[in-house]
């Protein structure tokens, strides 16, 4: 479709473009640097906080598409696209993901064993039966009961039965035949109970043996009385077999002894003590276990009408009911499998569970993305072949047994070979003869007849190819540089100007780099005859130069690059936006420079022509980062309180700090600064340690009475301090473990009843005290009967009663609070949600910590919130972005151009993630060109035509200067082709000025030049401070004369000022430029970038000179050519006896003047020729010589020795008259002669050799 109309109308796009996303990749968890730890190398059961990331790109959707059509087509795979084209802001490609952390299964510990019970009970036909232990689930784990150890331990034993007595308790011995002492029995209190130890009907233990009353004896006042038996000991082992066997053991003490032969005596030792066997079962310990639950597959004996149900819970999807099957087999503890016949059947784990199957999931792919861009068609430089590709993205992965995904998902294919571009240039062929400008042009310019004056040249210009060959002037236009000027102003010379002919070719060369060639022109028709046309200066007939010399030279020049890693360790994707992640930044990489070359008259030119790329490369290292690294964890201390609620605490020592912006350490500890605690609550069981006491030993009576074995006595024990465990204290600990208040005595000093007195038992424990304490409270405790006493004998009281004392045997008792636990996590979190604890204490009055049963007895209120949430901060890397494209060159042409390339933060790191870098961007150096312009030569000699001085024309041309763009070079010439591309114009001016009238002065006359253009309004202000005087500019014009000598008659330059608004305060630095060699410019510059003169301290001057050593610092001091500090013209040199110069003074001078007195006119000139000589300095106009005794070269005249020699044979003539005057008897008057030598003047002679 072609629109002839400007008023077509535009055409709406069908397409749009937006940005799509693929899923979310799995989340990430890094670990926290406290956490690093050898021992849990394994870090894929991690959980807690992380990141995920995902891949943007950009895709190409119909606009006209509907809301509710997008949504559907949310995962829909549409072909890539250049992200360019998609203009809104990109979504995020990471974001903050949580890992919920697996609840670990937590057991108790085992029960004791239980009794020999029946598999069954309903079934009790087997004679073989099992004894049991079991231990409960305290906190159920993620993924249901499967996950926990095995629950019940089974031993096999004889002689089952489901229900037996207990023996609660013992009745008071009752003497037989109803008499008060002797023989008797004890009646049992029984309980009916099952295999757990739980109170049953009495009727349920009909089958079994109801205990036998005990027999007893209460012992008459003339018998030996013993105490009643100790509860039979824990079982010495919890089995039985070849070399261990269960016992428990009770003993008794002897109380009092019997009266001789009257009484019953008191058994033997080894009667005070009994022993029976235990657990004499063997040590055949079974129990179930089960293997992990197998993968969920299809249940065929489901109908597959069920199958169709989705189930969602939680993020998936389920899409029919499955099963599971897991292996249970019987094991042998310390075996391993044994038949299943020998673990009990009715605790044994389920195989089979049912499931619920997820839905397949395929993976989704983009298609092909179109192919990347060739290059143009044509390329410069070589025809290395090009590769373009193309690529396709996973929206979404497999899962469940869904399709895989492709493997292939980049292609590449090589570009065809591109044609060599070829290159067109401009030609220009010579100027034709200067023809005077019709009349129609020329307007205001004399009648048509004349036949000189102002013209125009015309010349032909024509396009070729690099190789010199035709081409068409499209292509030129096309791809050339502006079309180059067809005419260009000329004059015609009139009769009475000089004509000359052209200039002849340069006369050819023997050699490059040797010898000079020159070009001649000759005067033609009447100027041959002219005077003023003869005149070589303004007319040269020859021209010489040095032969061409094609020598180049490369160096170096600016600063290195940064170090720039190579492309390759990173996938810069040309679709799309890469997601960063641990790509690499460190490592081997390369740093450029610049190189630049010069030809043999040190001008700069094209790269090429030294054969040099553009650039020096050289590998660098970017060194890795390196994290902060922390020791393993030490051991956790002892819990901080034997007795309630303490503290535990591990660490971590610092071992290496983070450098090269590597992960930080964590929060160390304040005071040393070394250390990562982690502080956990702990709580010790106030009973977890008992003392247990053995029975006490014989009485070892003093003062014995023979006959009656009574009297004074004391009775040892042993006290042990040991570990309490369910069975009752196992084995002994140090005593350090058991409270010290709560240990019994060991040893007791008493009274040894005699034949026939009162025999109390030992006394009971104390009766509580009454709370709160008071004064008036009283606690008691009792014994009770064991023998009566004989007549006329009473027993002593069987209480015994004290006051409560608050601190002492009476106590309150309140809840203490800890304060709260560093944040825990489950066992594989690294950080996310947590919970901090803190417990709480029961303390007695006193300031103890007892046992919670204490506080918990009394009923005390609990009103404190004993758990909390908290957060650990996720450790999150910095991402950053990939980096940019190379920019272009901040410079067109010179030395100083770089490219730079630039990334951003896209993820800022979070907890003691990995840090930013701080370089975010990079720079390298563009491949150096030659600056070419178009500038003014010199004005020639003001030139006056037929008269010495007067009104006259001065000449300028344009030519083409070539530079480095600094300001430290000078532009040198080159042929005028070089800048065949570039717009004909000085410093921005279009309009090419060559020539202007100008003003010979006259003898004896004095002119004034223009006004100069007034300067920049400027503030008067010191450092930058405002000094309050106002803005200013100026301006000024010079004066000139013909003769310098005119000067003095001349009046001064002429300054003018006027106010203005807005100026601005400037600053003035020194600044300077390379050494070279021995010396380097050194130049004021302006704070807004101008360089000027005057404005710098010159006492702040930096040095531009370094080849003297030491420097010349002296005033009006220099550094000769060779080296040696010599003083300005007009000053000679006063040397140190070292030969180091000490002083510049100025030596004598003798002025000749020869200019008159008299006044001159003053005229204003238009134009100053900036060749003439600059104004003599006021004191010394006319001629002035100078003694100068150093040449040079810093060595001493010849004619300053031949003074010396005269002046030394002066002085010997001096001594020796002195001498001969001395001679006289009388001693003359010495006058008093100052040290100091008086200065030499010498005298201008008129010799001119001086």
């Amino acid at each position: 479709m072609y629109c002839l109309s400007l008023t077509c109308p535009v055409a709406l796009s069908v397409f749009s473009y937006s940005w799509k996303t693929t899923e979310w990749t799995e989340c990430r968890v890094d670990v926290l640097l406290s956490q690093q730890d050898r021992r849990r190398g394994n870090q894929t059961g991690l959980c807690g906080g992380g990141t995920q990331t995902r891949e943007v790109y950009c895709v190409q959707s119909p606009a006209d598409t509907p809301p509710t059509l997008n949504l559907l087509r949310s995962k829909e795979a549409l072909r890539p696209v250049d992200s360019d084209l998609c203009l809104g802001i990109p979504p995020d490609t990471i974001q903050l993901c949580h890992i919920s952390c697996p609840v670990e299964c937590e057991v108790s510990l085992w029960s004791a064993w239980g009794p020999c019970t029946y598999e069954n009970c309903q079934d009790q036909t087997a004679k073989k039966g099992f004894k049991l232990r079991k231990r409960r689930i305290v906190n159920e784990p993620t993924g249901g009961t499967g996950n926990c150890p095995h629950l019940v331990e089974a031993i096999p034993c004889e002689d089952p039965s489901c229900f037996d007595w207990l023996v609660v308790k013992l009745e008071e011995c009752i003497p037989d035949n109803e008499k008060k002492c002797g023989p008797g029995t004890q009646i049992p209190q029984v309980q009916c109970v099952n295999s757990d130890g739980e109170y049953m009907e009495r009727q349920l233990c009909r089958d079994a043996i109801l205990p036998m009353p005990a027999i007893c004896e209460v012992p008459c006042s003339r018998d030996c009385a013993l105490s009643p038996w100790t509860p039979w000991s824990l079982c010495s082992h919890t089995c039985s077999g070849k070399n261990t066997e269960g016992k428990q053991t009770r003993a008794r003490s002897i109380l009092a002894y019997n009266a001789g032969e009257g009484g019953i005596p008191c058994p033997n030792i080894s009667a005070l003590q009994e022993v029976r066997s235990c657990n004499d079962h063997p040590c055949t310990v079974y129990h179930w276990q089960t293997g992990p639950w197998g993968q969920c597959i299809e249940d065929s004996s489901i109908p597959s009408t069920n199958t169709s149900v989705r189930r969602t819970r939680g993020s998936d999807v389920s899409c029919s009911v499955g099963m599971q099957t897991r292996k249970v087999i019987c094991v042998r503890v310390n075996v391993g499998q044994v038949p299943p016949k020998k673990c009990p059947e009715s605790v044994r784990p389920d195989t089979v569970r049912p499931c619920l199957l997820p839905c397949k999931r395929d993976c989704i792919i983009t298609p092909y993305s179109d192919w990347s861009p060739c290059p143009s068609t044509c390329q410069s430089g070589g025809n290395t072949k090009k590769k373009q590709s193309r690529k396709r993205i996973i929206i979404q992965l497999p899962a469940n047994g869904g399709q895989d995904c492709p493997e292939v998902l980049n292609q590449e294919r090589e570009c065809d070979a591109p044609s060599v571009c070829q290159g067109y240039r401009w030609k220009t062929h010579k100027w034709r003869r200067c023809q005077l400008v019709p009349w129609s042009v020329r307007q205001d310019s004399p009648g048509a007849q004349e036949i000189c004056g102002p013209g125009l040249q015309v010349r032909a210009v024509s396009c070729r190819k690099q190789d010199g060959g035709q081409a068409d002037v499209e292509a030129c236009l096309k791809f050339a540089s502006p079309m180059l000027p067809l005419t260009q102003p000329c004059q015609l010379p009139c009769q009475e100007d000089c004509q000359l002919s052209t200039w002849s070719k340069f006369s050819s060369c023997a050699a490059d780099c040797v010898g000079v060639r020159t070009r001649k022109r000759m005067l033609v028709g009447k100027s041959k005859k002219r005077d003023q046309c003869k005149n070589s200066q303004m007319y040269p007939l020859s021209e010489t130069q040095y032969c061409p010399c094609n020598k180049y030279n490369a160096q170096p020049v600016g600063n290195w690059s940064d170090c720039i890693l190579p492309e390759g360790a990173r996938m810069e994707g040309h679709l799309g936006m890469k997601v960063q992640g641990d790509i690499r930044e460190c490592g081997q990489g390369y740093r450029y420079q610049a190189m630049v070359c010069y030809d043999q008259d040190n001008r700069i030119v094209e790269t090429s022509r030294c054969n040099s790329h553009g650039y020096i490369e050289e590998a660098c290292i970017i060194p890795c980062p390196s994290d902060c690294k922390l020791s393993e964890w030490s051991n956790w201390s002892r819990c901080s309180k034997s007795c309630g609620s303490g503290v535990k605490v591990r660490s971590k020592w610092l071992r290496e700090k983070p450098y090269n912006g590597g992960r930080p350490c964590p929060k160390l500890d304040h005071i040393n600064q070394a250390q990562v605690y982690e502080v956990v609550p702990c709580l010790s069981d106030c009973g977890q340690y008992v003392w247990v006491a053995e029975p006490w030993s014989v009485w070892k009576v003093s003062n014995v009475d023979l006959k009656e074995n009574c009297g004074e006595g004391i009775q040892t024990r042993k006290v042990r301090c040991m570990l309490n465990t369910v069975d009752g204290p196992s084995e002994q600990v140090e005593d350090y473990l058991c409270d010290p208040e709560e240990m019994p005595l060991g040893a007791r000093n008493s009274r040894l009843p005699c034949p026939e007195d009162c025999v109390l038992s030992d006394w009971g424990v104390w009766s509580p005290c009454s709370l709160p304490c008071s004064e008036n409270g009283t606690r008691e405790r009792s014994a009770y009967l064991l023998r009566q006493p004989g007549e006329e004998m009473e027993c002593p009281s069987a209480k015994e009663t004290e006051p409560c004392k608050l601190n002492g045997n009476c106590f309150h008792y309140s809840y203490n609070i800890t304060d709260w636990s560093t944040c825990q996590l489950s066992e594989r979190a690294v950080c996310g949600n947590g919970i901090k604890t803190r417990m709480l204490d029961c303390v007695r009055s006193d300031g103890k910590s007892v046992d919670l049963k204490f506080c918990k007895e009394l009923g005390l209120e609990r009103k404190w919130q004993m758990n909390a949430s908290c957060v650990v901060e996720c450790p999150v890397n910095c991402q950053l972005s990939d980096w940019s494209p190379w920019s272009d060159c901040t410079r067109s042409c010179g030395l100083a151009g770089k490219l730079w390339r630039r990334r951003t933060v896209i993820q800022a790191p979070q907890g003691d993630g990995r840090p930013c870098p701080s370089q975010m961007e990079q720079w390298k150096p563009c491949l150096v060109k030659p600056c070419y312009s178009w500038r003014y030569s010199t004005w020639s000699e003001c030139k006056s035509e037929g008269a010495r001085c007067g009104e006259g024309l001065r000449f300028r041309n344009v030519s083409c200067f070539v530079s480095d763009g600094s300001s430290q070079q000078d532009s040198s010439v080159v042929d005028d082709e070089l800048c065949g591309d570039l717009e004909p114009s000085v410093d921005g001016d279009t309009s090419i000025v060559l020539q202007e009238l100008c003003t010979v002065p006259c003898p004896g006359e004095c002119y004034l030049t223009d006004w100069t253009v007034w300067s920049p309004c400027q503030l008067s202000c010191v450092s930058g401070d405002d000094l309050g005087f106002g803005s200013v500019q100026v301006r000024s014009r010079a004066v000139v004369a013909q003769d310098p000598e005119n000067l003095l008659q001349c009046p001064e330059q002429e300054l003018e000022a006027r106010p203005c608004t807005d100026g601005q305060c400037f600053e003035y630095k020194w600044r300077t430029g390379p050494w070279r060699g021995s010396s380097r410019q050194v130049w004021c510059q302006r704070s807004d970038g101008l360089n000027v003169t005057g404005g710098c301290l010159v006492t702040a001057k930096p040095i531009a000179d370094r080849s003297c050593n030491p420097p010349c610092t002296k005033p009006r001091s220099l550094c000769t050519e060779v080296g040696v500090c010599g003083c300005e013209e007009g000053y000679t040199e006063v040397m140190t006896s070292d030969g180091v110069l000490d002083q510049c003074t100025v030596i004598p001078v003798l002025e000749i003047p020869t200019a008159g007195d008299n006044k001159a006119d003053v005229k204003t000139i238009r134009a100053f020729n900036p060749t003439q000589p600059a104004a003599s300095t006021p004191g010394r106009v006319g001629r002035t010589w100078f003694l100068q005794p150093f040449g040079p070269d810093g060595k001493l005249k010849t004619w300053v020795y031949g003074v010396a020699a005269g002046a030394f044979v002066l002085l010997i003539f001096i001594i020796s008259m002195t001498y001969l005057a001395c001679k006289k008897p009388k001693k003359p008057q010495r006058r008093q002669m100052n040290n100091r030598l008086k200065p030499l003047t010498l005298a201008y002679d008129g010799d001119a050799d001086m």
